[in-house]
């Protein structure tokens, strides 16, 4: 564009301030939308990217039995790398064994996580290093890495290169000596971990952890490969059944049902493998595309629109020997001009509003302005791209208005019927999709809250959970005091131990029921060991018989005594089941439970006392498992305090701290109520519906925006008629109806779109979630009715303002 041009467009701009207005406004607004959801889709697809040889990193997943036909684990046997270094010599790669860890500061007991790994760790996680060697680190099992961030904790400001640190975990403290400093790791990575210490294999087949080391069916720790290229992991990955086949029944002979399947993964996509996490963050992108959209739309109507006010400059640009194209090209470059204004806004808008954002989505966002994550050349790309498809269609509309015609007639033209039907099309374009994200929305929101407060089988209101009882730190006399001291807490009015609590992050284990007369090793169930009182602290529905009693010696899993534990493991004991695990062992109601004994060959008898209601521990995506109840007289290895309360929450908490640290303080102390550790669980769902409402609320305002200047114009080009119509003998309330009528019409058309888009987008995204809301016809209607209400009051007042003119200065208005 010349200066003549640009002072054109400024003079168009100040002499029409309220359409400059709602033009530059609904596309700054678009484009801030597109800016901040771009940023959080960048950001959650950025993760491990930050490592610089990402693309060649895999993870090894594992799918068996007891992954119930759901996705692979991403956690393998620790005796999976081990014969991937026998049978495929070469393999460059490494285990990762997160584990909880105590480094004890000042007498207390600080909780941290500590990564086992392999020699060859550096080799695939080339970590940015900021003091000492990292690539012959790990040769030595006395050596430890750690992050700046730890490194400042536990040595201040000295050098921690070659100092000695005591970390504790596995029930052992162990020595190490620091080799190296990474630099503190991004927050786009799973990788957890602040210490990094050699893993170190057992040969004692006497000891404890021989079984978890060789075996198949212990999986604990991520195995990770590096492969030069993608044809060599293909090669690798087709190598895998046959080592499977080679290793893993051998090796696994107290199991003989067990099977398990390997695959590959690539490292960047293993963060989108989450629970609902890659629908998530297509489904925002999707809005920020659309919302944008919507703006693009927005501007294209309204100028469109406004092609009558500028025919007579068209026609007489031409007379002056403006040709087409000319003339297309000024205009796009008017749009382009317009976008660039809008695209300033935008960034404006989006820094403004990063701070809101990053409150609903729980993360840090920033925008960075240089650099290969700098935004103003993709801005300056996208503002292209935008000026020009919105500016195309309203160019060639102007180009071609024919100057002859234009300056003969003492009306400007209106573009006629096929102006008028493309601008409605146009606004069925956004109505539809905002009322599809009015419905996306309430559907969201509900799901949300229904998770929330949903019945979970056992009352959530009230409940304490202190995992920290089953630190291997702690012995047994330890942890009968400290369950004896929490137990009688002030508020506190039960008290009971278990292996597993609501929200996870707990070692779960299954074992397999064979069924009489059906062949195999049965369906694997899911086992729970409880102590005295763990149903009635819960709060959980007994369907038919009873739960554990101490009074009957035959509850008891004497297998698990000490006394047993060399033992064959076969005698017999009883068991609850949960609703679920009816169908799972082909028992037709709770009641035919009762009395049920399961035994084989290589399983003890196992005879149903109980049935109970399901208890939703899992997240709310992942189908209830199947599930036996087991009775321990003393706590469990895993051992979860859970302490039924009354009142508030935070005095018992202080209060259960205090005793911790008079009877462990180098045991760090961990507690949290049922609903706080539930919460993990519902987070990414809440973010999700908080950004979605905020892309839907402000896309559906572009749209308002749109109708209510295409609203503007139409009232005014139609002043004339209306001054005739009441002169016919019209009322106020008569030309209101008639306007407001014809301005619902695309929006009443656009639910034939947007309730087919909706149903299939949200029946989608319901289909991830075992416990789901109904798709109710209720949030469509009450879409419809709340787009169409807002459509209302968006041009009311436009048509009152029209229908109150008096007959007589409607028809001398031009």
């Amino acid at each position: 564009m010349n200066r003549f041009a640009l002072l054109t467009f400024y003079r168009s701009l100040v002499r029409h301030k309220l359409y400059a207005a709602l033009n530059i406004g609904g596309l700054a607004v678009g484009i801030a939308v597109f800016l901040v959801l771009g940023l959080y889709v960048r950001f959650e697809t950025s993760y491990e990217t930050w490592l610089p040889n990402y693309r060649q990193i895999y993870l090894v997943e594992a799918t068996n039995d007891m992954t119930s036909g759901a996705r692979a684990a991403q956690n393998t046997p620790i005796a999976l790398w081990s014969a991937i270094k026998r049978d495929l010599p070469g393999t460059v790669g490494t285990r990762l064994d997160e584990q909880g860890a105590t480094v004890v500061k000042g007498g207390i007991g600080v909780a941290e996580k500590i990564g086992l790994v392999d020699p060859d760790f550096p080799k695939v996680f080339d970590m940015p290093v900021a003091e000492g060697d990292l690539r012959d680190a790990f040769n030595d099992p006395s050596n430890i890495v750690m992050t700046e961030q730890v490194a400042r904790k536990y040595f201040a400001d000295t050098d921690p290169v070659g100092k000695s640190m005591t970390v504790i975990f596995g029930g052992n403290p162990h020595v190490y000596r620091v080799a190296a400093v990474l630099k503190d790791l991004p927050k786009n990575t799973d990788l957890d971990v602040a210490m990094f210490a050699r893993m170190v294999i057992s040969e004692d087949k006497a000891g404890p952890t021989y079984q978890s080391m060789h075996q198949w069916n212990y999986f604990s720790p991520n195995t990770y490969v590096r492969m030069t290229d993608a044809a060599s992991a293909r090669r690798f990955a087709d190598q895998l059944p046959a080592l499977v086949a080679r290793h893993a029944q051998a090796e696994t002979a107290e199991d003989p049902g067990f099977t398990i399947a390997l695959s590959l993964q690539r490292l960047t996509a293993v963060h989108g493998e989450a629970a609902g996490q890659k629908l998530a963050v297509a489904t925002l992108g999707i809005v920020g595309l659309l919302t944008l959209l919507i703006a693009i739309v927005n501007y294209v109507n309204l100028a469109t629109a406004r092609a009558g006010l500028r025919a007579r400059e068209v026609a007489m640009r031409k007379v002056l020997g403006a040709d087409r194209m000319t003339l297309a090209r000024h205009f796009i470059g008017e749009a382009v001009a317009t976008s660039a204004i809008a695209g300033f806004v935008g960034l404006v808008i989006a820094e403004l509003g990063l701070p809101l954002v990053d409150a609903a989505s729980g993360l840090s966002l920033s925008i960075a302005y240089v650099g290969s994550q700098g935004v103003l050349l993709p801005l300056v790309l996208l503002v292209v791209l935008v000026g020009t498809v919105a500016g195309t269609y309203p160019a060639i509309v102007l180009a071609r208005m024919p100057a002859a015609a234009v300056l003969a007639s003492a009306r400007s033209p209106g573009g006629g019927r096929a102006g008028t039907y493309v601008r409605e099309a146009l606004v069925v374009f956004q109505f539809a999709i905002a009322i599809a994200f009015i419905v996306g929305t309430m559907v969201l929101v509900g799901q949300t809250r229904h998770v929330r407060d949903a019945d979970l089988g056992f009352e959530r209101q009230g409940l304490m959970l202190v995992p920290s009882l089953g630190n291997s730190s702690l012995n047994d006399a330890q942890r009968d005091t400290i369950f004896h001291r929490l137990s009688t807490l002030p508020g506190v009015v039960g008290a009971t131990v278990a292996n597993n609590q609501p929200g996870g992050g707990t070692f779960t284990s299954q074992s397999d029921v064979p069924i009489p007369g059906l062949p195999g090793n049965g369906p694997s169930l899911r086992f729970f060991e409880t102590t005295p009182g763990f149903f009635k602290i819960m709060g959980a529905k007994l369907l038919a018989g009873r739960v554990f009693d101490p009074a009957h010696p035959a509850d008891v899993d004497a297998n698990r005594l000490p006394e047993n534990s060399k033992g064959n493991g076969n005698l017999p004991y009883n068991m609850v089941i949960n609703r679920t695990a009816l169908t799972a062992l082909h028992i037709p109601s709770p009641q035919a439970a009762i009395g049920r004994t399961f035994t084989g060959p290589d399983s003890p008898p196992r005879t149903i006392i109980g049935v109970i209601d399901d208890m939703r521990f899992d997240d709310p995506r992942t189908p209830i498992a199947p599930t036996m109840y087991d009775y321990v007289p003393r706590d469990p290895k895993q051992a979860i305090a859970m302490l039924r309360f009354t009142g508030d929450a935070k005095p018992l908490l202080e209060a259960a701290r205090t005793v911790w640290r008079q009877d462990a303080p180098e045991v760090p102390f961990d507690a949290k109520t049922a609903n706080q550790n539930l919460e993990t669980y519902y987070q990414h769902d809440d973010h999700t519906a908080r950004l979605f409402t905020i892309g839907a609320v402000l896309a559906v305002a572009i749209g308002c925006v749109g109708l209510w200047g295409l609203a503007s114009f139409n009232t005014a080009r139609r002043t004339k008629e209306i001054g005739i119509r009441k002169t016919l003998g019209a009322s106020s309330s008569d030309v209101v109806k008639l306007l407001v009528g014809q301005f619902l019409r695309p929006v009443l058309i656009a639910n034939l779109f947007a309730w087919p888009l909706a149903w299939f987008a949200m029946r989608t995204w319901l289909a991830g979630f075992d416990d789901r809301i109904a798709l109710s016809p209720l949030f469509f209607v009450s879409a419809t009715v709340l787009a169409l209400g807002i459509a209302v009051l968006t041009v009311l007042a436009q048509s009152l303002r029209a229908a109150r003119s008096t007959p007589a200065w409607a028809l001398r208005h031009e």
